[in-house]
């Protein structure tokens, strides 16, 4: 039974199920259904408030990808992109379908991944959960009513939480499963209530398509000024990609996925997945708006059950609490989802050593660097016994996304950034004059992190003086307008500058000892961008 029309029937893609189908349903019926079928609470301004459970968080180590004749050589196999075999993958398949057959109720969308018509690549999407089809749409790209008319699923996802995966069965690891075949376009998402799983599957597709049309797919978060140019900030979960993007002084495009083509950096999705812990109406004043908007999915806040207020403070649920919503409820967003090829690039770190300046600017070569380097640390502050920062480094700033090699990605941006003559930025919204875990040591102010950030992107930072920094070998500015100049200079904001020449060595030495995977793949340039030996 349809409780809405499909223009690409299920049964034609070889889908049989009883259950009553829901397809493409709006905001408001989605709510509904999900409030009905007791999937959440309506908090006291509106969002829908969900918990999902053990996962709170993307399952990384079960995300397997087929193994096949399409995949072979096209794919960079390794511990992020890890296969699963046809056979594993046909019974895992089976499963799924007969799980399908047996529901009630599903819940399908028909949308675009990509905003840009010749870059954007059909997917359909089947829920069990009303919220989790209310996210996806969100998300994505919503296609008119006469789009889906016509609307041919190219890549279809199922997703279904209830589902456990059998490891000697369908080749998993535990009951949870991401598995993805390029071949038969379908992606299958089991034992994991965390929605954020559907929206990086798409961003896998486009990952893996665009490169061979010369398109570069970025995880990154995108906004224009008002002189027309466009900046893109790329950045790890945690380093303000979103933050910063929602600048209400610049035209939004987009805050965590784009594509680069000849002609526009275009958004990947139609809405944004925010950070919630700890946000605050000051801080970041258009995101906290949207959660008092109907319409905005808050996962894992911790709500009131009689008051229905909300308590961003609360971790107890998760510290990876987030919130999903239309990107036209941030102020001054791009009414194409698109704007003009870039003229700046950011690189987004939170360095928790409190070595790293908190902007440079790079040379091509050093961008292409750190863009392969990915780096970024964290605090883990709740592991009992771990007093020391932890290093991460992310290729791509998104490495669990990118199924081919990191070197067809490296190469596009240099190439584009060589022929658009942009300019190259990283810029550390970490800490400052010590290392995290030090007593007394706080983040950077991102009063500062934005007067930075405006003086790099109107132009007026590179009218300033600038030294080298003596390990990293980038330009660091030596004086801006309004920044407290102990900020610019790591060694002179540490208390100890012995400690601090101890821990820039460290970390330089860990940044070489990753980037030795990518020596073979790069030029000369890039292999001389690398910290100074120094550090031998």
């Amino acid at each position: 039974m349809t409780a809405a029309s499909l223009s690409y029937s299920l049964e034609r893609q070889g889908i049989s199920t009883g259950a009553t189908i829901f397809a493409n349903l709006g905001v408001p019926q989605l709510v509904e259904h999900a409030v009905r079928n007791g999937e959440g609470l309506l908090a006291k301004d509106g969002p829908l408030v969900v918990a999902t459970g053990k996962h709170t968080g993307r399952s990384a180590k079960d995300k397997f990808i087929v193994r096949d004749a399409e995949t072979e050589d096209a794919v960079w196999w390794g511990k992020t992109n890890v296969p699963m075999t046809p056979a594993h993958f046909a019974n895992l398949k089976a499963d799924f379908l007969t799980a399908l057959g047996g529901k009630d109720k599903l819940y399908v969308a028909d949308l675009f991944g990509g905003s840009q018509p010749e870059n954007r690549v059909n997917v359909r999407v089947i829920n069990e959960l009303a919220w989790h089809n209310q996210f996806i749409r969100t998300l994505l790209v919503r296609p008119s009513a006469a789009q889906l008319t016509s609307f041919v699923p190219e890549y279809t996802i199922i997703d279904l939480p209830s589902f456990r995966a059998d490891p000697a069965r369908h080749g998993s690891r535990t009951e949870t499963v991401v598995a993805v075949n390029f071949t038969e376009k379908l992606i299958l998402i089991g034992g994991t209530s965390y929605a954020g799983e559907m929206k990086k599957s798409v961003f896998g597709i486009l990952n893996y398509l665009l490169p061979v049309k010369g398109v570069m797919p970025m995880h990154c978060s995108a906004n224009i000024g008002a002189d027309g140019r466009t900046a893109v900030f790329f950045g790890l979960s945690g380093t303000g990609k979103t933050t910063l993007s929602a600048d209400a002084s610049r035209t939004l495009i987009g805050d965590d996925e784009h594509g680069w083509s000849d002609t526009a950096v275009f958004n990947f999705e139609g809405g944004c997945y925010a950070k919630m812990i700890r946000l605050s109406p000051e801080a970041e004043p258009e995101i906290f708006a949207t959660t008092k908007r109907f319409g905005t999915v808050l996962e894992n806040v911790v709500i009131d059950p009689v008051t229905r207020e909300l308590d961003f403070d609360d971790a107890s649920l998760a510290e990876n609490s987030r919130g999903s919503y239309p990107i036209d409820f941030i102020p001054n967003t791009s009414e194409k989802n698109l704007g003009p090829v870039p003229s700046n690039i950011i690189f987004l770190t939170a360095d928790a050593y409190g070595v790293l300046p908190p902007i440079a600017r790079l040379s091509p070569e050093q961008a292409m660097y750190h863009f392969l380097s990915g780096y970024t640390a964290r605090v883990a502050g709740t592991e009992i016994g771990v007093t020391e920062p932890e290093a991460t480094f992310s290729t791509c700033f998104g490495a669990p996304f990118m199924p081919r090699h990191p070197s067809i990605y490296g190469n596009l941006l240099k190439s584009r950034i060589a022929k658009g003559g942009v300019k190259c930025w990283l810029v550390n919204t970490g800490w400052s004059g010590g290392k995290a875990t030090m007593p007394g040591i706080k983040r950077m102010p991102i009063k500062a992190t934005r007067a930075l950030l405006n003086a790099a992107l109107d132009g007026t930072l590179n009218h300033g003086e600038f030294r080298e920094d003596p390990y990293f070998g980038f330009e660091v500015p030596v004086a801006v307008a309004g920044v407290d100049s102990k900020l610019l200079d790591p060694r002179d904001a540490w208390a100890d500058p012995a400690d601090y020449e101890k821990t820039a060595q460290a970390l330089a030495r860990q940044f070489v000892e990753n980037f030795a995977q990518f020596e073979d793949h790069v030029d000369e340039g890039v292999r001389q961008a690398a910290p100074m030996a120094v550090v031998a």
